[in-house]
């Protein structure tokens, strides 16, 4: 983008985007709007690097971190900062920075058009809140420049990564063949269109009759009726359709366009992630850095019919209130805001409504994000699925038994868990759950749609093979993620059972369904209805996220379904390329030469993989399968050993350690340590059976007792 800016004409463009303003159409009819917006984190969401914008200290200080050592300093009219990383020394200017509260980063042209995210950010917070410093992304790694987490790597790109929720209109262009970007933006913050895309001329005619025709009445409203505690909406029907658009950036999604419309629906621009195990809690609360989408999908909140903006002002996007009064709003004060509900000293901490039941977990180093499931705080769940709660969170070095003791006394004993809550507790603890309640935990309707789309999604992991009859209602489903989930799982289903009403997906109105269908359905011959369009709508899908490693293993995928040998491997080898230390796309690569038979160059991927990303499991898993098809059982072990040690909840890496020990004739060791590892796999029936095995073959009679006991 620097190499357009030298140009006069672009200096201009920009410097009239980055000005604290909305879209010049927009000013001199909605001032107020305007001066509203200029309060929100989306005017600064993204700006040039200048004397005004620049809140971190560039006077010549230095900041250091593991093996990293930063100085940062000016000259004339620039920001820059020499980095020394293993021992070698180089200087960067800051283009752009990116953000401005609790915390500030700064973007680093390093290929023309490429930005990255400098490895070291400013603490913006008052210096009596810990902040005024330089500290680094990752405050306990010392991530060098063989991590996928380095800043020089796609995970750290800007293009790829932030820059469509940072600006309006923004289009990635990335080039493929040429690995290359050229990023472009109608507005450098997020400003009018990126949450209004429809300003036109009609705008202000045909717009503004439908809005006034359509609109709910000014007596629509939130109202607590008779003896209820909680408000109900009253008056003309809400629409919260409006919130797709929230939803495009506040959320953990993958792009299925370049760029996004807020015209369109969310699930034709994006794909979601679902309230999977590495993201949230086994209660559903927050782990990772998901946003709020998945959280407030599965709250009361969201399923009564309350929007964004029934908390947030719709310009400053700040909430209206930092009292209990937000939460007042619809639950009865008489009811909620006294010491007898709360139990806390009135106007202390903690007894504000947010403490108790929006909990902040930290991201970004300084950024404190409020959970937005609403959840009641649940210490008695908390000791058997080791989840959060507000509780113990707040009061240091108290116990969950303690929380869960001391709310038995002011609220009597916990709500039972229905039997579908509890499946859903151990489902999302990874624990084994029998297929009948799988299925009654999916289809009770009483519970959330993103609840019951998630546990289809559990389905992928399950081993399952599903029939049309089992999933008929669920690709018939009103509901848009249940939809999804098993157009997403499709693959559970033998082909011949895909065929039947699976195949409806392909036309689904919703093209995060349609491509997800076209996944599992790629591969058949048969003449489907919309396959052809559909196909084509995941290969572009595949195609934008093509800078990083998953989108090329995604596209490689599409090319082995339509027999496309040559055109996996070269989707493979751009994802070598581009993202060298994402390891996946090393395993499908050597699977496909050895399943071509050219042993030589499956192995030499192996050992590239493995020289790039010696921390990979599945890379040690796939060395020692390789090893064991060229007779070499004694360095499987050890591969195997490695995989197993590397990623110690996979029943698959276990189980081929323990059966490579006993090839090698060390089934006593395969015993022993199958004993001793069991539990950590959960019991798993797998290993059970293997134990069962070589008790039984060396006629270990307390030790077959040991195992068929185990449940």
């Amino acid at each position: 983008m620097i190499n357009i800016i030298k140009s006069l004409f672009a200096i201009l463009f920009l410097c009239s985007c980055f000005s604290a303003s909305a879209n010049d159409e927009c000013q001199s009819c909605h001032q107020k709007q305007t001066s509203d917006w200029k309060q929100s984190d989306h005017a600064s969401s993204m700006a040039l690097a200048n004397k005004d914008t620049v809140l971190g200290d560039f006077s010549n200080v230095t900041a250091t971190h593991f093996s990293q050592k930063a100085v940062f300093y000016k000259e004339k009219d620039a920001f820059l900062v020499d980095l020394t990383e293993q021992g070698t020394k180089k200087t960067y200017t800051v283009s752009y920075v990116f953000g401005f509260d609790p915390l500030q980063q700064y973007l680093i042209e390093v290929e023309e058009g490429k930005y990255q995210v400098f490895p070291f950010a400013w603490d913006s917070r008052p210096k009596n809140q810990g902040g005024q410093r330089w500290y680094a992304n990752y405050a306990n790694e010392d991530v060098k420049p063989n991590d996928r987490l380095h800043w020089l790597q796609p995970l750290q790109n800007w293009n790829g990564m932030c820059a469509d929720c940072h600006s309006d209109n923004l289009k990635r262009n990335y080039n493929t063949e040429k690995e290359n970007f050229d990023t472009h933006f109608s507005n450098i913050n997020v400003g009018c269109k990126s949450c209004h895309n429809d300003i036109t001329d009609e705008h202000k005619t045909k717009k503004n009759i439908k809005a006034a025709q359509t609109s709910p009445t000014n007596m629509s409203q939130w109202k607590i009726i008779g003896d209820n505690k909680i408000a109900t909406w009253q008056g003309e029907p809400r629409d919260n359709s409006f919130m797709q658009g929230c939803y495009a950036c506040h959320s953990l999604r993958s792009p299925l366009t370049d760029g996004f419309d807020n015209n369109q629906a969310f699930l034709d621009q994006f794909s979601p992630s679902f309230l999977e195990p590495n993201l949230y809690h086994a209660d559903g609360q927050i782990k990772e850095e998901v946003y709020v989408f998945g959280s407030f999908a599965q709250s009361k909140m969201y399923k009564a019919g309350v929007n964004c903006v029934d908390c947030h002002d719709k310009h400053t996007m700040k909430v209206k209130t930092k009292t209990n009064g937000l939460c007042l709003q619809c639950h009865s004060a008489s009811e909620y805001n006294k010491p007898e509900h709360h139990r806390h000293k009135e106007q202390s901490t903690g007894a504000q409504c947010v403490n108790c039941h929006m909990p902040t977990t930290r991201y970004m180093g300084v950024d404190d994000r409020r959970d937005h499931s609403f959840k009641i705080p649940r210490p008695n769940i908390s000791i058997k699925y080791d989840t959060p709660n507000a509780c113990v969170q707040c009061h240091d070095g108290q116990t969950n038994e303690w929380a869960a003791s001391t709310l038995k006394k002011w609220h009597g004993k916990a709500p039972a868990l229905s039997a579908s809550e509890h499946s859903m507790l151990e489902l999302r603890s990874l624990k084994a759950i029998s297929q009948n309640a799988h299925m009654r935990l999916i289809n009770d309707f009483s519970l959330n749609e993103i609840d019951r789309a998630s546990a289809i999604a559990y389905l992928g992991n399950s081993g399952a093979e599903l029939n049309d009859a089992t999933v008929k209602s669920w690709v018939n489903s009103p509901l848009p993620l249940i939809r999804l989930a098993i157009a997403k799982v499709g693959f559970l289903l033998p082909e011949a059972e895909r065929l039947k009403s699976y195949k409806q997906l392909l036309t689904d109105k919703l093209k995060s369904v349609r491509v997800a269908a076209a996944q599992n359905l790629s591969q058949t011959t048969a003449q489907l209805n919309g396959l052809n369009q559909s196909i084509i709508e995941l290969a572009h899908a595949n195609n934008v996220n093509t800078w990083r490693g998953e989108g090329n293993i995604n596209q490689s995928m599409l090319a082995l379904n339509k027999q496309d040998i040559n055109g996996a491997i070269e989707s493979l080898q751009n994802g070598i390329s581009v993202d060298p230390y994402f390891d996946a796309n090393y395993v499908n690569l050597a699977d496909i030469y050895y399943r071509l038979g050219q042993t030589e160059k499956m192995q030499s991927v192996l050992n590239n993989g493995l020289t790039a990303v010696p921390s990979s499991a599945p890379l040690h898993y796939a060395n020692g399968m390789a090893l064991i098809r060229n007779g070499n059982k004694l360095a499987a072990v050890d591969s195997f050993k490695h995989a197993m040690a590397l990623e110690n909840s996979n029943v698959q890496y276990a189980y081929l350690y323990f059966l490579a020990l006993d090839s090698i004739g060390s089934t006593a060791q395969a015993i022993s340590e199958l004993k001793s590892k069991i539990s950590t796999y959960n019991n798993a029936v797998k290993l059970k059976s293997l134990g069962m095995s070589f008790t039984k073959k060396l006629k270990n009679a307390e030790g077959y007792q040991f195992f068929k006991q185990l449940k």
